[in-house]
This record gives structure tokens, sequence and C-alpha cells, in this order.
């Protein structure tokens, strides 16, 4: 087959020995170089290259073959747990794993005079046992669930039931250790990762590993293997997911892809601009990206947003406004309206038309309202459930026509490339390229990060999680490197005095978009001072959740005087979880009290 040149830095990397960091920007040709590595290593070496997703799995795999690579692998992470541990302990895997109401179930966990109390509990135990299963640790208790909380009044409950959420976590993971029920896939590669696996191979090739999971690279460290780790600092974009910079941690030999092949100078200068905002957290070395795509075509365009809702509004917006025959979204439209445990978007329409016989999730029927759905989001930090929250106040009952429109119009798999628009989120864009891609108002701008930094100087309850808003640029970056030839990008998210071109077009935000107001609580945390845990073991179950060791805040009545506070508090830009704080009521009823005095404005 025929092959393009090399660069002198694919060469370097080619002709490499020992083990190796590779950091590759967007577009850099990395799959190409490491098919090339890999070719240049002995015929009878055992190659192993690990790839991030089940579709990148199946590319690489084809284009290894048709080099006639046969001695080279090609697994992800999880297939290549799979093989070692479901079989060897004849495991039942539960695919789409445990909804909080099976866990409630399986733990026997009961409720107490707080509402919905043992949902709240079975939301951390899952998402604690997920955070464990993803870590390098050994034991649960070598864990800070705390560590992964950010807003304040799920911290607070998360304080107060610390015990309980910490022995659930350990007694589903012993459920699932004995079989004594069905395993997720985060458990799995977890019991690969304590198995201590030696691997057979005298090469391992570890892609896109700025998103590997603590677990995997633990794995992959201890191998005695030749390693060549591969991926982009500026591409990490899963930190929520328990994901670490694997690039950071391999002390290897490092070299350096910095040619895109992908797209022109021009969207390589703006690429390197975003990520120069990154001196506003902390001292940055300056990124070094040559842009060397031709840029030719304007066929396949993409709409890429940082949010589902963003997402979904710029959807609607372009149905009613064009004449359209196809769309396609990135993952299927069903993964936009369904949460990963399978709450649906219409269930929670229910709940707010009152129709509780519809209501098919145990979790979303045992509320009373939208309001109490809303405590519980924010007691569990619940972003899927928060946005399907947000789109049904959005739109109430013309949710069903506007679900129903997008789906009579989206194309399937095979009918792609037929789609007039696709759209995706930025994660879910991940790995592709589009000819022309639109960018939703919904990214962290560096107007918007100079203003949280300032309010991280005047306020003394917030931390300026850094880490968080390293990652919201990241996701900036991602979507911009993701075209081909143009990019059209709302005025707000250009750097200032970044010139707009033929390929880079300067456009005014839509009215109905949201802005990064909508996750600016994801990236401020409240700061609060360390106090030891109190709990009380249950003697027979461990599980029961019991009484809080804190008391409930009480709701303030609201008079003339909080109602001007209120409003000044909203005006100077306090987010609604500081709010609610501050007036120890939820962020559900601030916004009903703003609704209430004509001051809710709701685009932001």
């Amino acid at each position: 087959m025929s092959k393009q040149k090399l660069t002198e830095q694919q060469s370097a990397v080619i002709k490499s020995i020992g083990n190796l960091r590779i950091n590759a920007v967007a577009g850099s040709g990395k799959t190409t170089t490491i098919i090339e590595y890999a070719a240049s290593r002995p015929k009878n070496a055992r190659i192993l290259y690990l790839a991030f997703n089940k579709s990148v799995k199946l590319e690489a795999t084809r284009r290894f073959e048709e080099y006639g690579l046969t001695n080279t692998k090609v697994e992800t992470a999880h297939s290549l747990a799979y093989k070692h541990i479901v079989f060897r302990y004849n495991y039942k895997v539960k695919a789409q794993g445990y909804k909080n109401s099976e866990i409630c179930k399986l733990l026997d966990i009961r409720g107490n005079e707080e509402k919905h109390a043992e949902f709240v509990v079975a939301n951390h135990i899952s998402k604690f046992v997920a955070y464990f299963c993803n870590s390098d640790k050994a034991k649960v208790q070598d864990l800070n669930y705390l560590d992964t909380i950010v807003d304040a009044n799920a911290k607070a409950f998360v304080r107060s039931y610390y015990k309980f959420i910490e022995d659930g976590t350990r007694l589903l993971l012993a459920k699932m250790d004995r079989g004594d029920i069905e395993i997720t896939h985060d458990f799995y590669l977890k019991k690969f990762q304590l198995s201590n696996p030696d691997l057979p191979y005298d090469y391992i090739l570890f892609d896109e590993a700025q998103d590997a999971s603590g677990a995997m690279l633990d794995v992959f460290m201890k191998q005695t293997a030749i390693k060549v780790i591969v991926g982009d600092t500026h591409q990490q974009i899963y930190g929520w997911r328990h994901a670490v910079n694997s690039l950071d941690k391999a002390n290897f030999n490092t070299l350096q892809l910095s040619t895109s092949f992908r797209f022109t100078q021009e969207i390589a200068n703006l690429a390197i601009e975003v990520l120069a905002w990154k001196n506003h957290l902390s001292e940055t070395q300056p990124v070094a990206i040559a842009g060397k795509g031709e840029g030719k075509k304007d066929t396949v365009k993409a709409t890429i947003a940082r949010t589902n809702l963003g997402l979904l509004l710029n959807a609607i917006d372009y149905i009613t406004d064009n004449k359209v025959k196809h769309i396609y979204f990135e993952g299927n439209i069903n993964s936009y309206t369904y949460g990963d445990d399978g709450t649906s978007l219409y269930d929670v329409l229910n709940l707010y038309n009152g129709s509780r016989d519809r209501i098919r999730d145990q979790l979303v029927g045992s509320m009373k309202d939208l309001d109490e759905l809303e405590e519980y989001v924010e007691k569990t930090e619940d972003h899927q459930l928060a946005t399907m929250i947000e789109i049904v106040r959005e739109y109430g009952n013309e949710v069903h026509n506007i679900i129903k429109s997008l789906k009579e119009l989206h194309t399937g798999d095979e009918n792609r490339n037929k789609a007039e628009m696709i759209f995706s989120t930025v994660h879910r864009a991940k790995g592709m390229e589009y000819d022309v891609v639109h960018l939703v108002n919904d990214f962290l701008s560096e107007g918007k990060l100079k203003d949280l930094k300032e309010k991280h100087k005047s306020d003394k309850t917030a931390s300026f999680d850094t880490a968080r808003l390293s990652e919201e640029i990241n996701l900036l970056y991602v979507a911009i490197t993701r075209t081909r030839n143009k990019l059209f990008i709302p005025e707000t998210l250009l750097p200032k005095e970044f010139p707009a071109s033929a390929r880079i077009i300067k456009v005014k935000p839509r009215g109905t978009e949201i802005n990064y107001n909508a996750v600016e609580k994801t990236v401020l945390k409240p700061v609060t001072a360390k106090k030891k845990l109190v709990t009380t073991a249950p003697k027979e179950r461990a599980y029961n959740v019991l009484k809080k060791d804190t008391s409930r805040i009480t709701r303030k009545t609201w008079t003339p005087e909080l109602d001007h506070e209120l409003k000044i508090h909203y005006d100077n830009g306090t987010s609604l979880g500081k709010i609610a704080v501050h007036f120890g009521t939820t962020r559900g009823d601030i916004i009903s009290r703003l609704r209430k005095l004509n001051h809710y404005f709701e685009d932001e």
C-alpha cells in the first residue's frame, strides 16, 4: 500500500529503542506512526496495542491487518480484562450497571426522616465503586471519596453518611467478587489490575494515555515488556470519570509529534492561543503545533457542544430554522435522552405533569415534584439528571414533539454520510474529524476564566480548582481541533484580538443558547473546614441509613429584605448552589422564588 513520507519526528519514534513516551498533538498521525513503529520491530516480536475504545479498536485492527502485522494484538483495557477475568471466574456481567433502586434492594438500604436519603446514599455508593475500580488503590479505605465531590450540598450529605457509603461500597464489591450478583465493567477491570497479570508480550503500545484509568496504568507500568505510551496532555477530558494523565506519570524518554495533518496553520494558531489560557492557572510551557492540513472540502459538517443541554438546544434551533432531511447524533440520539442508569427524559416529563402512573423509573417515581428531584440532584451531583430537568423546565410538554422531530430526521449509522449536520458533545467527538465545525457557546471563555479567578481572590469561601479549569480549556481545544477546514466559533470564545478569517468565522451567540454559567459550579469548589466524621455504626446491618449527625437546614421565610438580598446575589453572578447555601434552602427553592419575583433568566 502507498505510504506518505514520514516527518523527522515520526522517524525518530520509529527508530527509538527502550521505553518511550510520545506527546502527539491533535491530527498528528499517531496511529500511522504507531503502526510504522510496530512494523519496524522484529517479525517474531509479540506486540499488544491498547486502544481507547471499541470503535478505535476496530479501526486499528483493520489498519494493522492492512499492514500484514499478524504479530500485533489489538485490545481495549476492558476487552483485555474481560478475557482474563470473566471467563476464569464464570462471572455474569451487568451491561448497564446498577440503578440506585437496585442498589437499595441489594444492600437493604432503608430510609430515614430525610427525603430519599436511601437513594442518595445508593447513588454515592455507585460512584464510590466506580472511583475505587478506576483507581490504582488496593483497598476502598485507601481513598477519600470526598475528594471527588464539588457541590456544597452533596459534600455536606456525604460527610454525614460517609461510614454508610464506604461500608455499602465494600459490601457491593464483595457481592460481585463472590459472584452473588452480576459484575460491572469497572469491577472486572479492577479485579484484573489486582490480579497483577504478567502479559505475554515483548512490546505494549498504550494509546490515548492521557485519559487512562489509574487501574490500567498500574497494569501497564508493571509489565516487563518494552512500553510505549502515547497521547496528548491537552486532550485530557475524562477527569470526571477518574481518568489520570498517564503521560505525566510515565518517566520515559520523551518524543514529540507536533505536526498536524488535519488542519491548517490558522486553526493551529487558534489552538495554541486557547491552550495559552492555562497561564491564568499556572505558568505553562508554550505549545508548538504546525498545521499542515489542506482543508479543501466543506462536505461533512458538525455542531459540537460542551453539554448535552447546549447541544439539544442548538439542534432544535437548527431544524426549526432550516429545511433539513437528515441529521445525525454521534453516539445515537437515544444516548442524549437516557441517563447511564436508564433514567428517561420522559420519566422526568411525567413527573413534571404529575402523571405518576406513567413513570417507569423507581427513583423518579418516588419524588413529589421537580423541586424535590432537584434536591436529590444537589446531593448527588447527578449531572445527567440535572440536564433532563433543565430540558423539561425549558420546553415542558413540547419535549415529546421536539424529540419526535429530531428522531424522524435522525439517520442511522449506515447513512451517517447523508446527514446535513452531525451533532455531538465534545466527549463523543473525541477522535473524530469533520470538514466544517460549528461550536456552541457553552464552553469556557477566557473572559469567564478571568472572572472566576477574580471571584476566587475576593471570595474566601471558594477554592480555585485548577485541574477542572485546565480540563475545561482542554475541552475547547479538542472541539477546535476536530475541523479539517472551517470553524464557526462564537465571538465570546475567540481569544482577544485573534483575527477572524475565511477559515475561522466569528459568529454572534444565539439568544437561545446557554452559556458557561450552566456548568460554572463544577469548577468553583466551596472550601469547608475539615472535621472529624462522627457516625454510629449499626450493630446488625451496616447499610441502613441512620439519622444524620448534623441538623437539617431550616428554610427561611421570604421577606422583602431577603428578596432584595436574593436579587443582589443573583445579579452579581453568584451560583445558584452558593445562594441556596447562603439562605439555608435548596437550589429549587431559589429558582422558584426568583421566578415568583420575575427575576430568573432561563438562558442562564
